[in-house]
């Protein structure tokens, strides 16, 4: 429970079941009925079967998926005494993997991956992910004492992260979990869980977090979702041109992920923007610190500044890097 409200970066929370080794069909139709699974799912619990196989002698992923569902309904159905399961009950996803031939089943504890925080009910075109808008704002090492800035917010997600970050607010406690409905937990512990985040919040703190874009349709979209996120009162969005960025403090970062070329415009006006926006950063004092995510191999060059440091991300499919600018990185 813990897990599920708090992580900020991980995708979901997996619970292990069994580790075994499997080159054919039958060792992994043993391995599989092996485990106590009427332990964990009901008789009348919907259990359907995904995963995945790399570098294995099973390579098949569907004819996997047909042996593990096998297994599980034979000894479910011994456990229960019936021929045919129901399925008509909470959902309990199994997740197997096989990787080098060793098996690892699991239960999916999450549900709908942690990156659906439960605020973004619109969005923009190409959004930012949460969980990876969050590992930007962690790798940036923002504590909620500098001004924190996104020119490029779009639909604010890496504004609101900063502000779930500074006010330590638990990034899913405005959504459910798959968990909360298995039999074997008690309803108690996600009660506590909950409790326990709250108290753990900050409230008696003010911090200065701006997000910006030359969109303002997507300026009210931002300004939505704060309100969803119930940070509303700690970020504050603008309609504003990255190119024309300024701000007046000492000290302070920018974390933005400006359109890339692939998908918002053409390479050329991309190129052109971050020369633009490349300019306007030379204006910040050299004790801000400026990170920037582009999938985009040609940032530097027309950024105009080598990154201090880079950090290799996936924005789904799409590799990218996070340039990183600042002396005390």
């Amino acid at each position: 429970a813990r897990l599920n409200l708090n992580l900020r970066c991980g995708a979901r929370v997996i619970l292990v079941l069994h580790k075994f080794r499997a080159t054919d069909f039958e060792s992994l139709f043993q391995g599989v009925r092996a485990v106590h699974w009427e332990d964990w799912i009901p008789r009348e619990g919907e259990f359907p079967v995904t995963g995945y196989s790399i570098n294995s002698t099973l390579h098949s992923v569907p004819a996997c998926q047909s042996i593990v569902k096998k297994a599980v309904v034979e000894r479910l159905g011994a456990a229960y005494g019936l021929e045919k399961l129901p399925e008509t009950g909470k959902r309990y996803q199994i997740r197997f993997s096989i990787m080098k031939d060793e098996v690892m089943l699991c239960l999916d504890a999450s549900g709908e991956g942690l990156y659906k925080r439960g605020y973004r009910a619109v969005g923009v075109a190409a959004p930012l992910k949460e969980t990876l808008a969050a590992a930007m704002v962690k790798l940036s090492h923002y504590n909620g004492r500098d001004p924190f800035c996104d020119p490029f917010c779009g639909s604010g997600t890496i504004a609101i992260e900063a502000a779930l970050i500074a006010r330590n607010r638990a990034p899913g406690l405005n959504r459910s979990f798959a968990a909360q409905h298995w039999a074997m937990v008690d309803k108690r512990i996600w009660l506590d869980a909950a409790g326990e985040a709250m108290d753990n919040e900050f409230h008696d703190k003010t911090y200065e977090i701006w997000g910006g874009d030359i969109d303002p349709h997507a300026v009210e979209i931002a300004r939505h979702n704060a309100e969803l996120a119930e940070v509303d009162d700690t970020v504050r969005f603008e309609v504003d041109d990255a190119t024309r960025f300024h701000w007046g403090g000492q000290y302070g970062r920018v974390v933005t992920n400006p359109p890339y070329g692939e998908r918002l415009l053409e390479q050329k006006e991309a190129e052109e923007l971050y020369r633009a926006f490349g300019r306007a950063v030379d204006k910040l004092p050299e004790t801000w610190r400026v990170y920037v995510l582009s999938s985009h191999t040609e940032f530097e060059r027309c950024f105009g500044r080598t990154a201090d440091k880079k950090r290799k991300l996936y924005n789904g499919m799409l590799k990218c890097d996070l340039f990183m600018y600042g002396k005390r990185l």
